[in-house]
């Protein structure tokens, strides 16, 4: 297994929506167990193919306190939404960035697990805005993107500001 390099806003990369996957192979295992292996190194709770600079339909998600309950998503796909839940997110790919982002809080999801078998789920609270989020990134979305253009915008302003200092 290996680390993998997750990239950072406001690199565009981060905006390439991902395409679906359509072998189920020892390269997609390899993948999934690198991606698990930098999630938790990181430390994450989900992270999704885009924000290692793969496009292809894969999320890695494990909600649990123990860390030892790892889900793999492929080609997860949103079937229904209910209530809403308002939450504080974070995300690998904007380090030191927490807001309060409105998300479903229930979800099925659609998904095919690393052997190619299709898999129906029902999510609510953690696991629903981890789906949630990181299917986003599938799309091109960062969380902060659900955010008011104001607080966008300071979000903005803030890690331009950081970058100038680092650099």
């Amino acid at each position: 297994m290996a680390l993998l390099p997750i990239l950072r806003f406001p690199n565009p990369r981060l905006k390439k929506i991902a395409a679906p996957i359509t072998h189920f192979d020892e390269a997609l295992r390899r993948l999934a167990e690198d991606m698990a292996e930098t999630m938790y190194e990181a430390p994450g709770i989900g992270l999704a193919a885009t924000q290692v600079d793969v496009h292809q339909q894969l999320i890695v998600i494990d909600v649990s306190e123990t860390r030892d309950q790892l889900q793999v998503f492929i080609n997860p796909e949103i079937l229904s939404s209910e209530g809403e839940q308002i939450g504080e997110e974070g995300c690998l790919s904007i380090p030191g960035v927490y807001e309060q982002v409105k998300r479903a809080e229930h979800i099925v999801v659609r998904y095919f697990d690393l052997d190619g078998q299709a898999r129906t789920l029902a999510a609510d609270g953690l696991l629903a805005v981890c789906i949630q989020h990181e299917i986003d990134h599938l799309k091109g979305i960062l969380f902060i993107e659900r955010l008011s253009p104001l607080k966008l915008g300071r979000i903005k302003t803030r890690l331009a500001k950081q970058a100038r200092i680092t650099a």
